[in-house]
């Protein structure tokens, strides 16, 4: 029954992020709804979803007003530099590669930060990080099927700005709720976004139906069943199956929007998940 529940409970998260990349290139592709406005009604619905989910925990405990944790303002600006980003760069990129870029930015920025901290590599985990950079480089690469440039790099700045993010977030209290700080954090920032690129600005029922999905539900809802997760899984467990996010996000954007599959796609993919796969399990391990 235990591993059941944690099995359930870790499948749904991983949907929900991968749903996060196929949400967001639904409505930018295929709606009428502006990245600026996406991202505000991303952000906003769900700081609203996370403070309910909040309080509805805390309603019954005595000591609901000593939790630790509120968020921070620099952890905020790292969240909000992830979603702008992230919406800006799904403008121009499949769903796919998208997540791929994304997934491989954070990891590798997470890596070079251990580095930084005076982490030591084995052999296996350098050649692992030389095979993920190599496989990110080789995606990126001019030809007929290389992503935009302009997406890309706005992805990998996601990427990095959500890799500083998770960083932040080591130590930093209850994580449900110092989410929600930083997500309500995040609000006045998205607002301005919208503001200087009102000219810009374009809304339609179904932009906006999306918009709340990815933030009440894949962001909110996906964030607060991974934190119920986590207990229940081993550390190194809990850092590899999220290797499985970018396949779960192009095989949606396959089933979903009929993107094409690439062979660049492919050998990138198996290039930069088999890298990180092999620094993160090995770095566990030892």
């Amino acid at each position: 029954m235990f591993y059941s529940r944690a099995a359930l409970l870790t499948l749904l998260a991983l949907i929900a992020f991968a749903g996060n990349s196929i949400l967001c290139r639904i409505a930018l592709a295929h709606t009428n709804i502006d990245a600026a406005s996406f991202t505000t009604i991303r952000l906003l619905s769900g700081a609203v979803v996370l403070w309910v989910l909040v309080m509805l925990r805390n309603r019954n405990r005595h000591d609901s007003m000593k939790v630790r944790g509120q968020g921070n303002w620099l952890s905020a600006l790292a969240l909000f530099v992830y979603a702008a980003g992230f919406s800006l760069a799904y403008i121009q990129l499949n769903t796919g590669i998208g997540a791929l870029i994304l997934f491989g930015a954070v990891q590798t920025s997470m890596i070079a930060f251990g580095l930084w901290r005076g982490e030591r590599f084995t052999t296996a985990q350098w050649l692992g990080l030389l095979l993920a950079c190599s496989g990110l480089i080789g995606l990126l690469l001019p030809g007929l099927s290389a992503p935009p440039l302009t997406g890309a790099m706005l992805m990998i700045t996601a990427g990095i700005a959500w890799g500083v993010y998770s960083l932040r977030g080591k130590g930093a209290g209850d994580p449900l709720q110092v989410t929600a700080g930083n997500f309500s954090r995040t609000v006045p920032m998205a607002l301005l976004l919208s503001l200087l690129l009102l000219n810009r600005a374009s809304l339609d029922s179904a932009g906006i139906y999306y918009a709340l999905l990815s933030g009440a539900l894949t962001s909110g809802v996906g964030y607060a069943i991974w934190y119920s997760a986590l207990p229940l899984l081993k550390a190194t467990t809990a850092a590899t199956v999220q290797l499985s996010v970018p396949l779960l996000a192009a095989l949606g954007g396959v089933v979903l929007l009929q993107e094409p599959v690439t062979l660049r796609l492919l050998l990138a993919a198996l290039a930069i998940l088999g890298g990180i796969a092999l620094v993160v399990v090995v770095r566990r391990q030892t």
